[in-house]
């Protein structure tokens, strides 16, 4: 079984920072662990990888998030 915690570090570090991306976490879909990328923008959704360490890659389209 991948390390999704792994996997979620490594994604992190590669996406985060980049024009279109707003954040990152771990996720389920279909009953399996997946990471999730959180895009503002379609230009965002471009660099984000299919899977990392074994772990699929789920985009989510959304705004960008504010500091409380």
């Amino acid at each position: 079984m991948p390390d999704v915690k792994a996997a979620h570090r490594e994604l992190t570090g590669k996406v985060m920072g980049r024009p279109g991306i707003s954040g990152t976490a771990i996720g389920e879909k279909a009953g399996k662990p997946c990471l999730l990328v959180y895009v503002s923008d379609s230009k965002g959704a471009s660099i984000v990888p299919k899977k990392v360490g074994g772990v699929p890659v789920v985009i989510e389209k959304t705004g960008g998030f504010n500091r409380l």
